[in-house]
């Protein structure tokens, strides 16, 4: 086991914008790919089709934590392993970018953590095979399984006299320990 915690590297984000499929949203805006080690970038253009146009929209650094390494593992086990992107709108009077990349995580509980407000977009994109590698090299360094211990019951004598409780001779409003008395069958001799 090493001694490292954590673990980081820049990670480039590119998102794909193409025309709305209503007349309320003009552009959809998606994060499509990554690009591991990647160098500082603010809304660059990579390419360009007709319409649809993918920007290296920033680089964010991904930082992978020895206590996390569970969540990293149900991520890796995806069908198509994946980075969690999240975004949200960006204000139009501060710049010209209209999304904000805020954060990328390869923990799978932390994006869900993410997906659960409704303020942010969260994507799943798929991870390269140089950062799956990356990731399940930090995970086998550092991940113990848990042991699952099946909680017992207390090992407590049932037989003691508790004083006062079941007492007949404490007189008492209620005792809900008491079997009810039997009322005398009413004879008719």
């Amino acid at each position: 086991m090493t001694s490292e915690r954590t673990r980081t590297m820049p990670v480039g984000v590119v998102v794909r914008r193409l025309p709305g499929v209503t007349r309320w949203q003009k552009w959809s805006w998606r994060p499509v790919s990554l690009l591991p080690g990647a160098k500082e970038a603010d809304w660059a253009v990579l390419r360009e089709e007709g319409d649809a146009v993918e920007y290296h929209a920033a680089t964010l650094s991904l930082e992978l934590h020895r206590t996390d390494t569970e969540a990293y593992l149900t991520a890796l086990s995806d069908k198509v392993p994946s980075i969690y992107v999240v975004m949200r709108p960006a204000d139009e009077t501060e710049r010209d970018v209209p999304m904000d990349v805020m954060f990328l995580t390869a923990s799978a509980y932390e994006g869900q953590d993410y997906a659960d407000a409704s303020d942010v977009m969260v994507e799943k994109v798929p991870m390269p095979p140089g950062l799956i590698a990356w990731i399940r090299e930090f995970v086998e360094a550092h991940h113990e399984e848990e042991i699952f211990i099946k909680r017992k019951r207390d090992k407590k004598r049932i037989d003691l006299v508790e004083d006062g409780v079941g007492d007949p001779r404490i007189r008492q409003l209620s005792d809900v320990y008491r079997a009810p008395r039997r009322k005398p069958k009413d004879t008719l001799q």
